[in-house]
């Protein structure tokens, strides 16, 4: 089993910038395929960022150049860089695992989730 953890979520004006962390426990991520997911109200979970051991990144359109996932291998860990944040990001975050290579788009294809953070950017 895998633990997630995210934090790092808050309030923040348009145009500023946020990095949102996820830790993970239980075992190790490095092998795993890591995402971040979205839910605004009364939306569904979308996609935001997904990316795979060896460092390859798939980006949601409406976050591209704005957005940098990363991984930490040393401490079990991901990240991504929110910059020029838009009212229209406001949202739950969550990070996402799943121990089978390949990047995924979808929710149903993660396995581990994180219980989510805010995310709100005002105007």
């Amino acid at each position: 089993q895998v633990q997630l953890v995210e934090s790092g979520g808050g309030s923040v004006q348009a145009g500023g910038s946020l990095r949102l962390s996820c830790a993970a426990s239980g075992r190790s991520i490095n092998g795993y395929t890591m995402g971040w997911f979205r839910r605004a109200p009364g939306a569904e979970r979308d996609f935001v960022a997904a990316i795979i051991w060896s460092g390859a990144t798939d980006y949601a359109d409406s976050v591209k150049g704005r957005f940098t996932i990363a991984r930490d291998f040393a401490r079990n860990a991901m990240s991504l860089q929110m910059n020029s944040l838009k009212p229209e990001d406001t949202a739950v975050y969550y990070c996402a695992a799943r121990p089978i290579r390949g990047l995924g788009r979808t929710a149903n294809e993660y396995d581990y989730w994180g219980q989510g953070t805010q995310v709100t950017v005002s105007s």
